[in-house]
């Protein structure tokens, strides 16, 4: 399937580490005559422009949320110069004052940009967020900030073109703009759920304020003192709850429906339970709960839910068929990227338990060369019949966008050869190939395999680890384990 009409004009809706390396990608083909890009915040990065906690003190989701179609988000305005006159535009961040990411830096790249020597291995968020600056620098003009995307709408099917509309921030004033192609940078880490459990609202209006989500936790001296139970084994529940676990009262009580891979050791005192399946009656229990294997907490004075996102994209309410339905993931999508019945709008980085900076780029490597008529797609029959295949496969839900390694791997490659396949043009880089982006080797795969057990053993070196600036140093040799593979 080729795109019958000539893209000329891009739009990029948000500039956090998908979006920037769209622009890359879509410069680097010098096809497009126009590349825009819409930033509601006042600075690269997106997720990880920090949120400090003054900016989040009272803020909460609703009990039990679930509901993936909110609407666009509304600024929270902070005055940035000693006359109180001038002002900008904040958004919420999951990120939380001692984040550190839970990838290696060595994987947690751009193709074209190396990390600082000096950063540590795993890094903190206010180093991500340099790097992010760092590598915008050149792509900045093309950027406008504090300007939020309020509708996508199609402008002329036949033609798959679509009409933006924005709103700068400042001054409120809307622009609607007509552009060939759309990428949907904006993230997932917006809308919080919080499942419908037995007694979850009565619990949360007896009890105002005990329960929240990690989307609004920023640091865990709040819980001192306090009984807390933290929901999911996500990697932010395992870190929010190993930070929580040193302030709380007594051991932390961790629910989870299955033991994650980047768990620490069972020794780390924590209490183990599985799902919570009833909030107990106030006036019979004093904030009880009850866990699926029976077990009753009482005297719990808050309870984090670690329960992940919805997908959700509420300037595209007017798509049909439509991108989101129940929120688990994003709907009528090819090869996790691609929207079907009009390709000219994509969706990077959808899946989840890969590694994003990377996935970003070969993302962009191929839908950049489609909209350059470098590549073609299948026809949309083929295209629907993957997702199909997918749905039968993995089902309907939250293991659609899911590729844990090895399938986060291959899929990575697969992306990298798909890039490469594309006609060349006289020109570009690369004898006319173009910028293409990451593909792993052995080495790489080797990193991916085995970074549970690297993460594992850099939390265990406790306040050193903001030393440790290699693999090496946590004793992860390449070299030494091909050696012992060859034995």
């Amino acid at each position: 399937m080729k795109i019958t009409h000539p893209v000329r004009r891009v739009a990029v809706i948000g500039a956090g580490p998908s979006g920037l390396a769209a622009v890359k990608y879509l410069f680097a083909e010098n096809h497009f005559d126009r590349i825009d890009v819409f930033e509601q915040r006042s600075s690269v990065g997106g997720v990880w422009n920090y949120s400090p906690s003054t900016s989040k003190n009272g803020l909460s989701t609703a009990v039990p949320h679930l509901n993936p179609h909110e609407p666009v988000e509304k600024p929270i305005w902070r005055t940035i110069d000693q006359n109180e006159v001038k002002r900008e535009a904040t958004f919420i961040s999951p990120l939380y004052d001692r984040l550190e990411t839970n990838i290696p830096k060595e994987l947690m790249r751009y193709s074209d940009q190396a990390w600082p020597a000096d950063a540590q291995l795993f890094p903190k968020h206010a180093t991500v967020k340099q790097y992010l600056e760092d590598y915008a620098e050149d792509i900045k003009s093309h950027i406008q900030f504090e300007t939020q995307v309020l509708d996508v709408k199609l402008q002329d099917a036949a033609l798959s073109t679509w009409n933006i509309t924005t709103r700068d921030l400042q001054t409120g004033m809307d622009t609607i703009g007509t552009y060939d192609a759309v990428v949907v940078a904006s993230g997932h880490f917006n809308v919080p759920y919080v499942p419908d459990i037995t007694g979850i609202k009565d619990w949360d209006a007896f009890y105002p304020g005990a329960i929240s989500h990690s989307k609004f936790y920023d640091s865990p001296e709040q819980f001192e003192g306090k009984k807390v139970v933290v929901v999911g084994s996500s990697a932010s529940g395992l870190d929010i709850g190993a930070q929580i676990n040193e302030y709380s009262k007594g051991s932390l009580i961790v629910s989870q429906r299955s033991e994650s891979l980047m768990a620490a050791p069972s020794t780390d005192g924590k209490i183990i339970c599985p799902e919570i399946v009833e909030f107990l009656p106030p006036v019979t229990y004093d904030r009880g709960i009850r866990f699926a294997d029976g077990r009753i907490e009482e005297h719990v004075a808050a309870v984090v839910f670690c329960t992940g996102y919805f997908y959700s994209y509420p300037f595209l309410s007017s798509l049909s068929p439509p991108a989101v339905t129940h929120g688990w993931r994003t709907m009528n999508v090819y090869q996790q990227l691609f929207y079907i019945e009009h390709p000219t709008l994509v969706f990077p980085v959808l899946s989840q338990r890969v590694i994003p900076f990377a996935m970003a780029e070969n993302h962009a490597a191929v839908f950049s060369r489609v909209w350059s008529a470098r590549l073609t797609l299948p026809s949309k029959d083929e295209m629907k019949a993957w997702e199909i295949a997918e749905i039968e496969a993995k089902g309907d839900g939250k293991q659609f966008h899911l590729l844990p390694y090895p399938m986060d791997a291959d899929y990575l490659n697969f992306l990298y050869h798909w890039a490469a396949r594309a006609t060349p043009r006289p020109g570009l880089s690369k004898n006319g190939q173009g910028k293409l982006g990451t593909w792993w080797g052995e080495r790489e795969r080797w990193m991916r395999a085995l970074f549970p057990d690297i993460r594992r053993a850099f939390v265990q070196r406790g306040n050193e680890r903001s030393e440790i600036k290699t693999l090496a140093e946590l004793g992860f040799v390449f070299e030494e384990w091909k050696e012992q593979e060859k034995l």
